[in-house]
C-alpha cells in the first residue's frame, strides 16, 4: 500500500472517531478516486500516482471555486474550499513564483533550450521535476515567456 493511501486510511479512521463528518467525507472520496484507479488498471498505484490523483482533485475543485463564485454561488463555493483545504493538506508545499522560475531557469539551461521549438522537451521534464508542487500552466507560461524571450 502507497504511503499516501495508508495515510488517508488512518486519517480516515481518525475523523471516524473523532465525528469531523467533512473531513471523513473528502478522505472518503479521495480513497474512492484512488481505488478507481487501481480498480481500472488491476494494480496497486505508486506514490507519485496517487499525488497525481490528489493533485487533480484538487485543481477541480479549485476550477469548481471558480466557476461557483462566478455564478454567486457562496454556498456551493464553501463547500469546495472546505474540500480542497483538506486535499491541500496532503500535496507537498508549493513553490514559489522565484522558485518556478529558478527551476524553469534551470530546465532550459540543461536541456540547452534556445527557442518555442523546444518547449516541448523542456515541459517534459519540467513536469516529471515539478508536477504537484507548482501549477503547470503557470511554468507552461513562464517557459514560454523564456524561450520567446
Amino acid at each position: 500500500m502507497s504511503t499516501i493511501k495508508a495515510q488517508l486510511t488512518a486519517d480516515m479512521k481518525t475523523a471516524m472517531k473523532s465525528g469531523d463528518k467533512p473531513r471523513l467525507a473528502t478522505i472518503r472520496m479521495l480513497l474512492a478516486a484512488i481505488k478507481q484507479r487501481e480498480v481500472d488498471e488491476r494494480r496497486e498505484l505508486s506514490d507519485d500516482e496517487a499525488m497525481a490523483i490528489l493533485t487533480k482533485q484538487a485543481k477541480q475543485r479549485r476550477e469548481s471555486i471558480a466557476q461557483y463564485e462566478s455564478a454567486g454561488r457562496d454556498d456551493l463555493k464553501a463547500v469546495e474550499e472546505a474540500d480542497l483545504e483538506i486535499i491541500e493538506t496532503y500535496l507537498p508545499q508549493p513553490l514559489s513564483p522565484e522558485e518556478v522560475q529558478a527551476a524553469v531557469d534551470e530546465i532550459i539551461e540543461s536541456e540547452q533550450a534556445t527557442d518555442l521549438s523546444q518547449m516541448g522537451a523542456v515541459m517534459k521534464v519540467a513536469r516529471e521535476r515539478l508536477n504537484g508542487r507548482a501549477d503547470m500552466a503557470a511554468v507552461s507560461q513562464a517557459v514560454r515567456q523564456r524561450l520567446s524571450a
